[in-house]
């Protein structure tokens, strides 16, 4: 559903006012909305001279999510899922795929955590690699500038095996199937991520198979510490979004954390 101000020109309770009293709660999005707590909201609301106004807006959000939110569904439909769609992508390496039990699982999100320079950038040039090769196509989120073609060429080459001419056509067509966003913050993480959704929605023909964020640590660092509410709430909505997008559009998430930050894999 994406930023706030997206809805105010369906909603008219959703207006600029609407919007600057979710700003000041650190709310911008339907997903911040959702990690805050209504009551607290509401009881913020009435002390303000326009608190009816910003009531029929919160309700009015409210509804569009009550609206818009998942149908139940029952036991066999979800195994039929599982069965079809939620299959394991192998990340190239005999050794990581015996450890995941048979690679990356399609719907969920991944995390692997280590010091810096032990080889998670690599990892993810490998598994990027093997899925751009063989099934199709990778989002590349490069939060540290660290994207290295060269890197993924020598990857490709060593898979694809000797005979010149074949590795050549297997190398084009990996580098077109890996799509690069360089984000250094992580509202830029959010914008790429809504407009992957956005694509994955109303393009036809759109796919991908794997998404990868490396490294997500430099991120989230930066908005957190102390009582920093909103910060905490921009990391659930980064999990929220990668969660969404692996589970809908039956798509492996692999995400790379620094040691000091494993603490937060548990919100992604």
């Amino acid at each position: 559903m994406g930023a706030l101000k997206y809805l105010t020109v369906k909603y008219a309770s959703i207006d600029a006012d609407f919007l600057q009293f979710c700003a000041s709660h650190g709310i911008f999005s339907v997903e911040d909305f959702l990690v805050h707590d209504v009551y607290v909201l509401v009881a913020s609301a009435e002390k303000l001279s326009n608190s009816d106004r910003l009531k029929q807006g919160i309700n009015q959000l409210l509804s569009i999510i009550e609206t818009l939110h998942q149908p139940w569904v029952n036991g066999l439909v979800l195994l039929e899922d599982r069965e079809q769609n939620k299959h394991c992508l192998s990340t190239g390496g005999k050794s990581f795929d015996m450890l995941l039990q048979g690679g990356l699982r399609v719907g969920h999100v991944t995390e692997f955590v280590g010091p810096s320079s032990s080889g998670k950038t690599q990892i993810c040039f490998q598994v990027a690699s093997n899925v751009a090769m063989k099934l199709g196509s990778v989002v590349f989120i490069d939060s540290g500038n660290s994207f290295s073609p060269t890197r993924i060429k020598q990857i490709v080459t060593r898979i694809s095996g000797s005979v010149e001419n074949r590795v050549h056509g297997i190398l084009q067509q990996a580098m077109r199937n890996i799509e690069c966003h360089a984000v250094f913050d992580v509202y830029a993480l959010l914008n790429v991520l809504h407009q992957l959704k956005s694509s994955l929605e109303s393009q036809a023909g759109y796919k991908a198979r794997l998404i990868v964020v490396d490294s997500i640590s430099s991120l989230i660092a930066p908005i957190l510490g102390g009582s920093n509410a909103q910060g905490y709430a921009l990391m659930v909505s980064v999990g929220y979004l990668l969660k969404k997008l692996a589970d809908r559009h039956n798509i492996a998430v692999l995400v790379s954390y620094l040691t000091f930050c494993c603490l937060l894999a548990g919100s992604i």
